[in-house]
């Protein structure tokens, strides 16, 4: 079979692989990830039906690229520079710890020497950044902040990668004394030109672009920043990942991120399926058969130290037990560096071939086990699994555009209905739209917070998107997202409590609600008419409350949070009753706001 055709046929195998398996475990509950694995391990070791999977990981890692892109992308400079403590104080003590733990044991385990003991605890210390971040996303928990500090540990371990390498310079007997020192200058070297590139050439590039208005040429450029900076990371001696982040997060601020993001989103999503697919045709099932003891012994004590550690750090550090649990259950497995760590250490004489051809077995066995895992912690947890609906906006295009079904949104949306106005919903929840449809609502699956979705929903013909989603962080990303791509259109946001209404109206939404204002106005109406007090009196007086909340918001908009702090009461109001009793030492028994409507910032 000519090149071509073999090239053909084994493109078609992959695509294959992944549409049948995907769906399977996707509905035994497994998840996408394991089913693109045992995918590969069918199509290759099994069936032989691609022999070459370490050439197809090697283009695959495309996917990994496209993923840390996107990541970055929905990275500020701030933000990044906020989570610096757990990258490199929670990222270090993880490598550091876990890779001394686990040189021990390959120590005591009698395989290796000293210095192959070493090269093999550092290895498996690393964790692979393309599963953990494929099963956050696949749960929605990326910008959670579990979510965050599990990328802040993989995000260090990508850089750990330079120094490990000139580790094992160092171990091979120093050859090339000035290797790690020059390796080390010159990614510092590449990581600052990437800074200013992306500082003062992305962004004039894509509005020379964008005014041509030539859509293709914004895909072919946002494919050229991603591969180009990734591999100029990759020359420098750092991951190509690695670049592809940093080019992200110095377009996070763009105007066209959300397009870039668009435009690259379908390349990500099928190559990093083929990347799974080829770790599992790059699984050696003749090592793991003439050493399955040592292997069965292996992995777990190896994934079950990892864990320990993690979670012992992650409390240390600051994480709720539920967190470090999900953390610990998460980035047990080894990494995608081990595999460099490994062939690099064999080709440098520190292990033989066959010894590091078994830790890449265990590597990838170690990240089959790994999905399973997640979904284990994720049941003991919280009990429930997400499920996803096809994307069908067929009739789609009212004048109203509502982004999230919950009960906020499932009562605006009766008064919209019974006024005669039509309404388009979209959700996330299947249970929601089973729910809705019930009740002869049509809702529509989608996320709100990806442009497409928004797009194929009615975005362009709405007079006015209504955000009722109950998540601060997702009603913050759709209201950026609606305001960088369709400026015109007006936005009425729910809001969580009194900061998030202050910070939606500097962001200049055209009207916020906090979801417990009216509610609790109407209940202390309806309080002080059992206690005796006329219905006309009890309507004054949550008027007037009313107003002077919103007076005092208007006031805290411009001037601060603790601005207004007299404009609580008037005289109809006696304050007794809203004031905590007083108690012995009481330190708040003097303060005018203390257990005062809206005293708080969750109020």
């Amino acid at each position: 079979m000519s090149a071509p055709n073999a090239l053909f046929s084994e493109t078609i195998l992959l695509l294959g692989g992944a549409v049948v398996a995907a769906p399977i475990f996707k509905k035994l509950g497994l998840g996408t990830v394991l089913g693109y694995l045992a995918a590969g391990i069918v199509i290759g070791p099994v069936f032989h039906g691609i022999t070459d999977g370490e050439q197809i990981l090697n283009v695959a890692e495309l996917g990994v690229v496209f993923l840390l892109f996107i990541i970055g992308l929905e990275l500020k400079p701030s933000r990044l520079w906020q989570m610096r403590r757990d990258i490199f104080g929670l990222g270090t003590a993880q490598v550091v710890v876990t890779g001394l733990a686990l040189t021990v044991l390959a120590w005591f385990s009698g395989v290796f020497d000293w210095r192959g003991s070493i090269v093999a605890g550092f290895g498996l210390a690393l964790s692979s950044t393309a599963f953990a971040m494929q099963i956050l996303e696949g749960d929605g928990d990326v910008n959670t902040r579990y979510g965050q500090r599990s990328f802040s540990m993989l995000l260090f371990q990508d850089l750990a990668i330079v120094p490990l390498l000139a580790l094992i310079t160092i171990l091979d007997g120093g050859r090339g004394s000035n290797a790690p020192l020059l390796g080390f200058a010159v990614a510092i070297g590449a990581v600052a030109a990437m800074i200013l590139m992306g500082r003062y050439l992305l962004t004039p590039l894509f509005q020379v672009i964008a005014r041509t208005g030539a859509r293709e040429a914004m895909i072919a450029a946002a494919l050229f920043v991603v591969m180009g900076s990734a591999s100029l990371m990759q020359l420098a001696g750092l991951s190509m990942a690695m670049g592809a982040f940093l080019s992200g997060v110095m377009l996070a601020e763009s105007s066209y991120r959300h397009e870039l993001e668009a435009d690259i989103e379908p390349f990500r999503g099928v190559l990093l399926a083929i990347f799974f697919i080829a770790v599992g045709l790059s699984l050696e099932l003749e090592v793991l058969a003439d050493n399955v003891l040592f292997v069965i012994v292996t992995v777990p004590i190896v994934m079950a130290v990892k864990a320990i550690i993690i979670y012992g750090l992650c409390r240390i550090s600051g994480s709720p037990h539920d967190d470090a649990i999900r953390i610990a259950f998460l980035l047990p497995q080894g990494g995608e560096f081990g595999f460099v760590l490994f062939t690099t250490a064999g080709t440098a004489g520190l292990m033989s071939t066959s010894t590091a051809s078994l830790l890449v077995a265990i590597v990838t066995l170690s990240m089959a086990l790994t999905p399973i895992g997640a979904a284990l912690s994720k049941r003991l947890l919280r009990g429930d699994a997400h499920e996803e609906l096809d994307e069908d906006f067929e009739g789609a295009g009212a004048d109203v555009l509502m982004v999230g079904f919950s009960r906020f949104g499932q009562i605006a949306a009766q008064i919209l209905l019974a006024g005669g106005r039509s309404v388009t919903v979209i959700d996330f929840s299947a249970d929601r739209i089973r729910q809705a449809s019930s009740f002869g609502f049509r809702i529509y699956f989608g996320d709100g917070a990806r442009k497409d979705v928004l797009r194929s929903a009615g975005i362009d013909r709405a007079k006015i998107v209504l955000v009722c989603t109950q998540k601060k962080e997702i009603t913050d990303k759709v209201v950026e997202l609606v305001q960088a791509d369709y400026p015109h259109t007006r936005l009425y946001v729910r809001s969580y409590d009194r900061i998030h209404s202050i910070e939606l109206r500097n962001k200049g939404v055209d009207y916020e609600l906090r979801e417990t204002l009216e509610s609790g106005l109407l209940f202390g109406r309806r309080t002080l008419e059992a206690l005796g007090v006329s219905e006309v009196d009890a309507y004054e007086i949550g008027e007037d409350i009313r107003k002077r909340d919103e007076a005092r918001l208007v006031l805290q908009v411009s001037e601060g949070l603790q601005a207004g702090r007299d404009m609580l009461f008037s005289h109809p109001v006696r304050p007794e009753p809203l004031v905590k009793p007083k108690r012995a030492a009481d330190p708040f028994e003097d303060d005018p706001l203390a257990g005062t409507v809206d005293a708080t910032a969750d109020a």
